[in-house]
């Protein structure tokens, strides 16, 4: 084990031109299908490096400070341990309310700050373009993970992981995504990065929680294919990817508006069993009420897949951006 352990240290103790070294990640526009086909393939080599051996030494001595404005279980957990499996360090950064920020110190102060210590910056906050801001200010590499309503590429990027894992391709494929567009985050950057496919979209939502302009823009300009509708029984059975999110209540300033669509949308055994029987569920988690618990163990289900394979996509990122992959 040790000398295969030093071959991977060896192969990617060079290759530091891989379109990534140096750069900030932040958003889903940056990936063209060149990037996106080598950073699923670095994914696949991390996924054998894990159930192999459990990690490697790729980036020991190299320190990730993660700064997280927002609550978050997932991400900041998934960016701490993909950091850790690559034998590197982390400074973890999850109660940002209770530092210098009470004490008025601004976003670029506090990415300068970080970075004297760092290598690299990963950062969540509640503002749209707060992490092209940070990566504007600092000297060291930033990426996104979740600005506000705006976009999340590493969720995009596990998500593209996912259906390729669990479908065996892209192409040809159609994504229906179901439940909050108007604020979800994960379904905008999903629907960016999907366009460098030949997909069909179906956009489900109450009126209120409609897909944004803009990203419907992005959609228009790359000549696909897409369908708005309200009730999700009309296509389950055409679609092969079913893409969930929860109504977002921490969005709402109208709570009764959020109650009157806060259940709108069910995933149950009922629905699922006018699914196709190749395809899959997703969803970016945590769920509330959207996602039975009666279909955690059907094998369509994916979501959970999702959270695994989050790990070896950030661990790819960490690598290519740190010169390692």
């Amino acid at each position: 084990m040790e000398r295969k352990l030093k071959e991977v240290d060896a192969m990617a103790a060079n290759h530091m031109d891989n379109g990534f070294y140096g750069q900030d990640i932040i958003s889903v526009g940056q990936f063209d299908r060149t990037k996106l086909d080598y950073i699923l393939n670095v994914a696949d080599e991390m996924k054998v490096v894990v159930e192999r051996f459990g990690g490697v030494n790729l980036l020991q001595g190299k320190i990730l400070a993660n700064l997280f404005y927002e609550p978050s279980t997932r991400t900041s957990s998934s960016f701490m341990a993909a950091m850790l499996r690559l034998g590197g360090q982390v400074i973890p950064i999850n109660n940002v309310q209770y530092s210098s920020v009470t004490k008025g110190e601004s976003l670029p102060d506090t990415v300068r700050t970080l970075e004297s210590y760092a290598d690299i910056i990963v950062i969540r906050h509640p503002e749209v373009g707060s992490a092209a801001t940070a990566a504007r200010y600092a000297g060291k590499p930033v990426i996104n993970a979740g600005d506000g309503v705006g976009e999340h590429p590493t969720q995009a990027l596990l998500d593209l992981y996912t259906i390729v894992e669990g479908l065996g391709e892209v192409g040809g494929l159609k994504v229906a995504m179901v439940g909050d567009l108007k604020f979800g985050r994960t379904v905008h950057s999903l629907t960016k990065l999907l366009v460098n496919y030949p997909v069909e979209f179906i956009f489900v939502s109450p009126d209120i929680l409609r897909m944004p302009k803009d990203v419907l823009d992005v959609v228009d300009a790359s000549g696909h294919l897409y369908e708005e509708s309200e009730d999700v029984h009309d296509m389950i059975g055409d679609v092969d990817v079913l893409y969930v999110t929860r109504v977002q209540k921490e969005r709402f300033t109208d709570l009764a508006e959020y109650d009157q669509v806060k259940d709108r949308y069910v995933v149950d055994p009922e629905l699922m069993a006018r699914a196709k029987e190749r395809m899959i569920v997703m969803h970016p988690l945590p769920r509330v009420n959207e996602i039975s618990y009666a279909i955690d163990n059907d094998p369509r289900a994916a979501y959970f897949r999702q959270m695994r394979n989050g790990m070896y996509i950030r661990m790819a990122l960490l690598a290519a951006v740190l010169g390692k992959a």
